[in-house]
């Protein structure tokens, strides 16, 4: 595990955990976005992520609990693959929508979530777990229609715990602690 950001006192923290996707994807992706998104806000490179669960705003004292689940599960874990299945638009974001070749991604973030609410800290979701990244941000959908992007299958290694911090321009995110998948 990794340590990359710092938190203090009784901050509170919008905390949420995701798979970090390797860089030769990030490229891919990148380059995708430049040629075949417009109409609303790209998702830069480094928020580039795929959300295993949300937090919200949580006091900082529960961070190291946060990050010990995520690093416990994220040892269980071995061999995700993940693959673009679709692009698809909500009220607010473009994503592509990936799917689980093994179902290791699925089953992660079912630990994950499991875990956090046992500690009483995160409320999953009724809706099962979607695997997907964000790639456009938009006030309204521009209905776009892109070729998939040839990203193939994707190996994420490792998951992070994210703080996320609210500006003007848009959410900043922070990596406060990685962990590798497969201990």
């Amino acid at each position: 595990m990794t340590s990359r950001g710092s938190v203090a006192g009784d901050e509170r923290l919008r905390l949420f955990l995701a798979l970090r996707l390797p860089d030769e994807a990030l490229d891919i992706l990148t380059a995708w976005q430049a040629e075949h998104l417009h109409g609303g806000r790209i998702v830069p490179r480094e928020h580039l992520h795929v959300t295993l669960a949300f937090l919200g705003s949580r006091p900082a004292a529960e961070l190291r609990a946060i990050v010990d689940v995520l690093a416990g599960a994220a040892a269980e874990t071995a061999g995700v693959e993940l693959e673009v299945e679709r692009y698809r638009e909500t009220r607010a974001v473009g994503m592509l929508v990936l799917g689980d070749l093994t179902g290791e991604a699925t089953r992660l973030a079912g630990r994950v979530g499991e875990r956090l609410e046992e500690l009483g800290v995160h409320r999953r979701e009724r809706r099962p777990w979607l695997p997907h990244v964000t790639v456009l941000r938009h006030r309204s959908p521009p209905r776009l229609t892109p070729p998939l992007p040839a990203l193939g299958r994707v190996a994420p290694s490792e998951a992070a715990a994210f703080l996320s911090r609210l500006h003007p321009t848009g959410a900043r995110y922070e990596v406060l602690e990685a962990c590798a998948l497969g201990g």
